[in-house]
């Protein structure tokens, strides 16, 4: 017997019985995971939004369409329940577009431009730096008191004429009369509807300094007429250029001389004797980086050499690491040996140290004047470790040996551990001596897992520009050549190209040498590792 309290439920299939009431749905019911999403692509999209806007403001049309599309994609992905997979993969996709595929993208269009220094802008860009660069006081002009004046986002200049009126102007308004008070040193006080900049917080201020140096306001509208600069923020002069622009011509003619620079297809302005202004513009060139690597009699010498001394110091770092630390491996896998565990911890520190202090610390003990190498070792000898090219090479190698033996070490006392017992009893029971054992059994199972680690170990060495750079920077230097040295590798020496360094930089030849590592690395690979699957069949 079934007995009811409280309301008298009713049965759903009884005539006149209401349907039960839906719950209310609410924001809790929604879930927090929802809400965390939500936030989340509240976020992305304020970030896309912000690119995109940027984007138009440079007006960078190739960007503004991939942030657009990409803000598009992910809101369909992550606002629909058909994408399941999709909301896991595209993050990683989004990631590899911008720094793999679009970095590697960006070098190979730079490969084929002219972009370095002297070309590092548009043919406006250009026209702007030529009429700077040749601009010139005007002999006649007076040197006007100055007041720098700030208007919202704006940086102009103030002064006082020849009649005692006040003027101000910006890079893009010419000077205009205004209202304003004169002080005592004869620059202007107070400006009308602009403030006055005070000379503590413009000097206390190196950035605002150097916009001041660099900005130049227009006297009038016509350009001939000449602008004001400034060279030390506080006095002015009128400073006009002899050079002349012509859009429709493309040329620029000097008014002083009457020679005619007129814009080539290599991006710089030419004239008939053969005579360029320094000022360029960016250019696409084809083949031509590639094409000077190797005919440019000052750079393909060097860079030949350079090359060869790549292969040669990948190859024997991987050969001599690897048997480095095959040996200590075999050696403390004897059961016999004492302290085994003791030693191996103490042969693998090199491991431990980052390898840029590594170098460092081996950069002094090879110093020839009192490094600890010459006076301890070689009894006060003057042996110029890091300045003599064979001696510097030698070095690099030992240095990097030091670094790299623990690795395999570690990789080959794994690899002995894992061979299969019985094989090797086997081959005792059959007569088969150590020296048969090692040649026909222990290493070629080692090279099976080891092979395609050699291979990461080659082309990691082949970029290896830590060990080069705070070992020997490269040098010493070839004779008759700035820049390469004699154990720059094809990393370095691209560095030293690209101008990163200090130098001229030539971004278009470093990034067509950086195509040509990165093919030259991916074919030795995948060759390589294509040989590796023969040992499989062991």
């Amino acid at each position: 017997m079934t007995v009811e309290t409280g309301a008298r439920r009713q049965d759903p299939e009884q005539p006149g019985a209401q349907p039960p009431e839906a719950p209310a749905r609410s924001w809790r019911g929604l879930g927090w995971g929802f809400v965390v999403k939500l936030l989340l692509m509240g976020l992305v999209n304020a970030l896309g939004v912000s690119i995109i806007l940027s984007a138009i403001n440079v007006e960078a049309w190739g960007i503004l369409a991939a942030a657009t599309a990409l803000l598009l994609i992910a809101d369909v992905i992550y606002f629909t329940k058909r994408t399941l997979p999709l909301k896991y993969i595209y993050p990683g996709l989004v990631f590899l577009a911008v720094f793999q595929v679009f970095t590697l993208a960006y070098t190979g269009y730079v490969a084929f431009t002219n972009y370095g220094t002297g070309h590092a802008g548009s043919i406006e860009q250009a026209v702007d730096a030529a009429l700077i660069q040749d601009e010139r006081r005007v002999e006649d002009s007076l040197s006007y008191p100055l007041a720098i004046v700030t208007g919202g986002d704006e940086l102009g200049f103030a002064i006082v004429d020849e009649d005692g009126y006040v003027q101000v102007g910006t890079a893009e308004q010419p000077l205009e009369p205004v209202d304003g008070a004169v002080g005592n040193d004869g620059a202007p006080s107070e400006v009308d509807g602009w403030e006055v900049v005070p000379r503590a917080e413009l000097f206390a201020d190196p950035e605002l300094q150097q916009d001041v140096i660099d900005l130049r306001v227009p006297v009038s509208d016509d350009a001939e007429d000449g602008s004001l600069r400034t060279r030390d923020a506080s006095t002015a002069a009128i400073y006009t250029s002899s050079l002349e622009w012509d859009p429709e011509a493309q040329t620029l003619t000097d008014t002083e001389t009457g020679v005619v620079y007129e814009a080539s297809e290599s991006g710089n302005f030419v004239a008939e004797d053969g005579s360029q202004l320094p000022a360029g513009w960016v250019v696409t060139v084809g083949f031509d980086n590639f094409v000077r690597a190797i005919t440019d009699a000052a750079l393909a010498g060097p860079l030949l050499k350079v090359t060869a001394w790549t292969f040669a110091f990948a190859t024997l770092t991987v050969l001599t690491s690897f048997g480095l630390g095959l040996l200590f491996a075999i050696i403390f896998n004897d059961p016999r040996i004492r302290a085994r565990r003791t030693m191996r911890t103490l042969f693998i520190l090199p491991y431990a140290f980052p390898a840029f202090m590594s170098a460092l610390l081996w950069r002094g003990m090879l110093n020839r004047e009192f490094g600890i190498l010459n006076d301890w070792f070689f009894f006060g000898a003057d042996i110029n470790w890091l300045g003599d090219p064979w001696l510097a090479k030698f070095a690099v190698l030992w240095v990097n040996l030091w670094l790299s033996y623990p690795y395999w070490f570690l990789v080959c006392t794994g690899a002995l551990q894992a061979l299969p017992g019985e094989t090797m009893e086997a081959a005792r029971i059959d007569g088969a001596g150590r020296w048969r054992q090692f040649r026909s059994i222990t290493l070629p199972l080692l090279l099976v897992s080891t092979a395609p680690l050699a291979i990461a170990s080659f082309a990691f060495n082949f970029n290896n520009f830590t060990i080069i750079y705070m070992l020997t920077e490269g040098g010493p230097p070839f004779p008759g050549t700035s820049g390469l040295g004699s154990t720059d590798i094809l990393i370095s020496a691209i560095y030293h190209i690209s101008g990163v360094d200090g130098g001229v930089a030539d971004y278009g030849l470093a990034s067509a040498l950086s195509i040509v590592v990165f093919v030259v690395v991916g074919v030795i690979s995948a060759i390589a590792f294509r040989q590796t699957r023969k040992l499989e069949e062991i």
